[in-house]
Parts: structure tokens; sequence; C-alpha cells
């Protein structure tokens, strides 16, 4: 069970792992791209041994889940609440990173998803945004294509290698699998193509309202895709929120230092409740 027991349920694949008695609300951890579940191998059982339960599943297209055309920001929304439904979830901790965040937070506040607990890590959720370069050019027509479809197991492992420090021989092959067949390929163009800025608008500070205990957890030095001013804007606009900069680790904090992710998110549930 050293990053969960793969299961399966609402067509999707997701890992579990849970503490014999588990105390406290349940904790759904949400991957961003081209990551899955495996992205948290290592909060799962450390979650587990502080007494959690918790689900991490693989969204559609990604990991061991197989795609669901059209693989938009939408879909994927409608994806994590047929999940939640098949098991039952009800009252839960969230945890997100990158297009999970975009993905989970949409999904919670659609659904009024009673949550006890929020991690926001290195993602957005502002309208007033704007691409950085990678995504531009995957919504771009033509060149998301030639892009996309460039793309080797050995240019992915050099790729993740220059964005973050945890990507070993294993993690590279389970993202690997986002780019398995042209299908899927194409679905992540459908993702980055749906994520018009504007359907954020509906959502601008809505976060603050829900009262929730929450914790920004952000790599420093994300200059790129997520900067940490997005951190602190997140700090800023929810109320008590608790900011934390991971220094030293970048977009992928949470394989550039698991440890220090997970120990700030178990001492967040402890002060939480």
């Amino acid at each position: 069970m050293a990053d969960g027991e793969l299961k399966r349920a609402a067509g999707m694949a997701y890992r579990e792992a849970a503490a014999d008695e588990p105390s406290g609300d349940p904790v759904l951890l949400v991957h961003g791209f081209p990551q899955s579940s495996y992205m948290w191998r290592h909060l799962i059982p450390a979650l587990a041994t502080a007494g959690r339960r918790v689900v991490a599943p693989d969204l559609p297209g990604y990991g061991d889940s197989e795609l669901e055309p059209p693989g938009t920001w939408e879909r994927h929304v409608e994806a994590l609440e047929r999940f939640r439904e098949a098991l039952g979830l009800e009252r839960l901790v969230l945890v997100n990173h990158d297009w999970g965040g975009w993905i989970s937070m949409a999904w919670a506040l659609d659904h009024s998803v009673p949550l006890s607990g929020l991690v926001i890590s290195n993602t957005g959720f502002f309208p007033d945004g704007e691409w950085h370069g990678l995504g531009a050019a995957l919504r771009t027509e033509g060149q998301g294509e030639a892009l996309i479809d460039s793309i080797s197991r050995d240019g992915l492992a050099t790729m993740l290698g220059q964005m973050g420090s945890g990507f070993d021989p294993v993690a590279v092959d389970e993202y690997w699998k986002a780019y398995a067949s042209e299908e899927r390929r194409r679905g992540m163009l459908e993702l980055f193509r749906s994520g018009d800025l504007e359907k954020l608008e509906p959502y601008a500070g809505r976060l603050g309202q829900l009262g929730v205990p929450t914790l920004v957890l952000w790599g420093e030095n994300d200059d790129e895709y997520a900067p940490v001013e997005r951190a602190h804007r997140f700090g800023r606009e929810i109320p008590g929120a608790r900011t934390v900069v991971v220094e030293g680790a970048g977009h992928f904090v949470w394989e550039d230092d698991p440890e220090r992710c997970s120990r700030e998110v178990i001492a967040f549930l402890d002060d939480s409740g």
C-alpha cells in the first residue's frame, strides 16, 4: 500500500488508502496535467498513517482511466461528481494541483460539495489571469497538434526533469500513459482549449465565501506556470487562509518536496479538525 490500492469506480481508476479506523472526513486528491493519482504516492500513505481515508482518482484520459470524449474541463467536472456519487463521498477535504484546481474547485462550487478543508497548490482560478507559453501553444490550432504529437517518452522525461526533481523513470512511465494514444493526446488539447478564462468569472470571490479552512501550498520557484503571487492572492481572497511557500520547489511541488508537503497538510488537518 505504498501509494494506495488501485481500484475502479464510475469508469475511473483511483487509489485509496485508509487507517484501520479512519477519523475525520475523507480526503480527496485531484491531480493536474499531465499527471495522475500517482503524483500523490507520498501523500496517500502519510495521510492514511495519520488516521485518514484518502481517495485519488485518475481523471479520464490520464493514468489508468480511459478517455471519455470530449476531454474538456466541463467534462472532467462531470466525471468528478459521478465519482463522488459512486463512492458515496459527502463531507470531505479537497486537495488539488494545477488543472486539478480548476476542475475540482469549479466542481465543489457547482455542486455545493460540503468541504471541511481545502488545500490549493500551484494552480489558477482567476478570470483576469493569462495563459503561460505552453498553454497558449496547446490552445492554438495547428501549433497544439504539432507540439503534442512531437512528444516522445524520452522527450517527456527530459521535459519533466527540467521542471522538477522527483521524476524517476517509474513516474515518467506513469505520466506517459496520458500520451499513450492519439485520442488521449487530442483530449489534452480539448482540455486546454476549453479553458477560456472568462469561464472563471462566475466563480470570482466565491472561494472566500465558503468559510472553509484553507491551506495554500505553493512551490516557490514556479515562475512560468503558476507564479507564487497567485498563492498570495488566494491567501488574500480567502479569509483565514494559511499560505505556505515551499522553498526550492517549483511547479511540481508534490514531486520536489513530498515530505515537506505531507507534513504541512497533516499539520493543517490537525489544526482545522
